[in-house]
């Protein structure tokens, strides 16, 4: 089973350059989340999933409150932390910096860790 967290707007500090350490900007993260849903569907109980608005919170605390220099370190910690769940099969989070080059709507990284 698949879980989606789709277009997770944030806003943190990122970006290598000094004005940018200076200043909050936004990002979207998409996730998705892979673990095995059968005693999830035959149980129909919170503690047989993973309970996607506690990974939330958690995404949005650790992401609005630390200073990056790389999207790519947000992707890695975002990722780090769905690990911590047990039941998380598999996790791909894609970290998207809208306006970060000229002429493009975004630039994004995505990393995936399997269990």
């Amino acid at each position: 089973m698949i879980i989606n967290i789709e277009n997770l707007r944030l806003r943190t500090t990122v970006g290598i350059y000094e004005w940018e350490q200076k200043i909050k900007q936004d990002i979207v993260i998409n996730i998705e989340i892979e673990f095995d849903g059968t005693e999830a569907i035959e149980k129909d109980a919170i503690e047989h999933t993973v309970d996607y608005k506690t990974v939330t919170k958690k995404i949005i605390a650790l992401v609005e409150d630390t200073k990056y220099n790389l999207i790519e370190r947000i992707s890695g910690d975002v990722v780090k932390l769905i690990m911590e769940d047990e039941k998380v099969q598999r996790a791909s989070v894609k970290v998207d910096k809208p306006g970060a080059l000229r002429f493009t709507d975004s630039v994004s990284v995505t990393s995936t860790e399997t269990r």
